[in-house]
């Protein structure tokens, strides 16, 4: 495939912007919404979501702003961030950490800005 219009690849990241209310830590990668769950170490409600942009080299993506105050609520090592869709139980997106976080129950995280993106066609 060649080609594939911005209004394709804005789909999938426009589910990003308006479903996202949630941003978890956890100790593992999760594969779905309850997994999510069952690894979490600490949330960020409602983290703010950029609007869909172009994305280098090609494609477009979504900045996740970054977390100053997400609140921890249990003990772990933190591997990797998840974005949830609470309403309709959800898992949207997960990915690997830059870095483990060491967490501690009543402390609070904070992750830098990072994107979301899809790629254009090669």
């Amino acid at each position: 495939m060649s080609f594939l219009n911005s209004l394709v690849l804005d789909s999938g990241l426009a589910i990003l912007v308006a479903n996202a209310n949630k941003l978890h830590i956890c100790s593992a990668e999760p594969a779905d919404y309850a997994g999510t769950l069952a690894v979490s170490l600490g949330t960020k409600n409602t983290p703010t979501i950029s609007a869909i942009a172009a994305r280098s080299p090609s494609g477009r993506k979504v900045t996740v702003s970054a977390i100053t105050n997400g609140v921890i609520s249990a003990n772990g090592d933190a591997s990797h961030w998840a974005l949830v869709d609470t309403v309709n139980s959800r898992l949207l997106a997960a990915e690997a950490l830059d870095a483990v976080l060491a967490v501690n129950n009543g402390d609070t995280f904070t992750l830098p800005a990072f994107d979301i993106g899809i790629p254009g066609p090669a």
